[in-house]
């Protein structure tokens, strides 16, 4: 991968580069392969095969057969499906997600009868007060495996074991209404087990940018016997869920992607939590009023979100900036809107420490000599916007 000169990127939660093998990949599907695979002939159905190879080395990762997975235009649209596609199936019912979701998520739920469950400071859930939010007409609860900001792991696990005994419990009193999981595991690829039976997840979804795949690229697992109901109407494609002519280049480029970072995900991990923890002991060390956020047991290897009273976040950020280094007060979404973080909101933080936040996430091209650098920059400019 090539970095620009001088520079230094520490936004890997908000965008990942092409992999050069990656792109190595796609490229037969840009010229020489470019037939569309619905066509009757040898080389449509050529490019047919490598796009369910492709669905077959996806659905290795999630412990899927390949019929429940779907190939998306990326994770917003993936989420869209998978909240909408079951939410249309029940009329009158209602959905649980939490106020650290994404906006495809929240916005999503926004269209039906809903609550949100509340978090704790450090982001995770709530588990007692979640339960008492699962009730009868509950049909879906969608839950981020990994939050894009803070970086904490949700415990899905916990949570597919409270929904088992609330499925118990309705099939007990004669309630036919299913209690269905989708997480978002877009920050998760790479890093943590995207296994969807160990999970306990009845859908999931992958995006191909957070993982050194291509943009505009995702998936979705839909475990089989989930009721859903594509938005989506056309020629069929996808299983009828996400009808359109296939990215087949995409759709290669995302399973490779998927293949290498899953394969090097124990290398990564402590490679990135060194990084990691060498940025946070330098800038700690030397801003002792800092505020280091999120669940520091269980977030991602590569996130790292902190907090100084008094600071401008935006100001800090346009400062680093001009002094080459590539970092965000929380989600690019959020930040291109120039709105205060929902996710901040939602933990409770205080209005000073919201304002003045800062996440960083290492990732592939980060060095050592990187993060030396970045502690600097941030260091300086923590103490003179101070």
């Amino acid at each position: 991968m090539i970095r620009e000169q001088h520079s230094i990127y520490l936004d890997y939660a908000a965008a990942t580069p092409l992999d050069p093998r990656v792109r190595l990949a796609m490229e037969p599907y840009w010229q020489e392969d470019f037939y569309n695979p619905s066509s009757p002939y040898m080389a449509g159905r050529a490019v047919r095969r490598d796009i369910e190879a492709a669905r077959a080395r996806v659905a290795h990762w999630i412990g899927a057969r390949a019929t429940e997975i779907t190939f998306t235009a990326g994770a917003t649209e993936s989420i869209n499906i998978a909240i909408h596609g079951v939410m249309q199936q029940f009329s009158g019912a209602s959905m649980v997600t939490l106020g650290t979701e994404h906006d495809a998520v929240l916005q999503s739920a926004a269209k039906y009868r809903h609550a949100i469950a509340p978090v704790k400071a450090t982001g995770a859930v709530d588990m007692d007060a979640l339960e008492k939010l699962l009730a009868d007409d509950v049909v879906l609860l969608s839950i981020a495996y990994a939050n894009n900001e803070l970086g904490t792991i949700q415990p899905l696990p916990r949570i597919s074991q409270l929904a088992q005994k609330i499925r118990r419990d309705r099939q007990a009193k004669g309630n036919t209404l299913p209690l269905y999981i989708h997480t978002d595991a877009s920050q998760a690829a790479g890093f943590l087990d995207l296994h969807a039976t160990r999970l306990g997840v009845d859908l999931l979804t992958l995006n191909g940018a957070k993982m050194y795949g291509p943009k505009q690229t995702g998936v979705l697992y839909c475990k089989a016997g989930t009721r859903i109901q594509s938005p989506f109407t056309g020629g069929g494609q996808e299983g009828g869920v996400r009808s359109g002519t296939e990215n087949i280049a995409g759709i290669v480029g995302l399973a490779t992607a998927l293949d290498l970072v899953q394969e090097d995900r124990h290398e990564a991990h402590a490679k990135y939590m060194a990084l990691r923890a060498e940025l946070q002991r330098r800038i700690v060390e030397a801003l002792p009023h800092t505020t280091v956020n999120g669940d520091l047991k269980h977030r991602l290897p590569n996130s790292l979100h902190m907090s100084w009273p008094g600071v401008d976040g935006e100001r800090l950020v346009m400062w680093l900036d001009e002094h080459g280094v590539m970092a965000a007060t929380g989600s690019a979404c959020a930040a291109n809107k120039q709105t205060v973080s929902h996710v901040l909101v939602a933990c409770g933080m205080e209005d000073s420490l919201m304002q003045g936040s800062l996440r960083v996430t290492v990732g592939a091209l980060t060095t050592p000599e990187d993060v030396s650098r970045a502690a600097a920059y941030i260091i300086q400019g923590v103490t003179s916007l101070t």
